[in-house]
């Protein structure tokens, strides 16, 4: 191939010398880029559709008039953790494991063990405590508590933080879990 292409490049240059090749090489390459430059106003319209590129049609949509945001309401002073026994967020769990919304279930759980533990008085709920820091304070308060409740944080927040897709199985370890504390 090499051996071709000089002699390729040899009878070229017998023929019409280096300069002028560079230059027709060069007027050529302008040419190109002016054409890519200006491509749709060279096409002829006679040309099949699919050879032109078409601009999609702007309409102008009407500018939305200003309107002033609606305040939100003040959120509740303990909305981090609803004001109902734990067995009421047990059920809820329940009912959302039964209809296979199984993130949610699990968050329910873990709110019936914060729950049972606020109502045991092992320790008082604080609004804005993570569910880590609440169960780091049990743990030091009931040592025996500090293996499931740890994995019942890491099971939520695998699921709600780390994104992964709850399962049937994660629902039925936070069931376990929350006996094994005693919510």
């Amino acid at each position: 191939m090499t051996r071709a292409w000089a002699f390729f490049l040899d009878a070229l240059d017998d023929v019409f010398g280096v300069a002028w090749v560079v230059f027709v090489l060069f007027l050529g390459s302008i040419v190109f880029g002016l054409l890519h430059y200006f491509y749709p106003r060279w096409v002829p319209n006679g040309l099949p559709n699919f050879l032109r590129r078409r601009k999609p049609k702007t309409t102008q949509e009407p500018v939305p008039e200003l309107v002033e945001p609606v305040p939100l309401p003040d959120p509740e002073p303990d909305a981090e953790l609803p004001d109902m026994p734990a067995h009421v967020f047990m059920s809820l769990a329940d009912r959302l494991a039964a209809e296979g919304r199984f993130a949610e279930a699990v968050r329910e759980r873990l709110r019936a063990i914060v729950r049972g533990l606020v109502e045991r008085r092992v320790l008082e709920h604080q609004p804005g405590m993570t569910v880590t820091e609440f169960a780091h304070a049990a743990a030091a308060v009931v040592p025996a508590i500090d293996s499931p409740l740890r994995s019942a944080t890491g099971i939520f927040s695998d699921i709600w933080y780390g994104e992964r897709p709850a399962t049937a199985e994660h629902d039925n370890r936070m069931r376990q879990l929350a006996a094994e504390v005693g919510a």
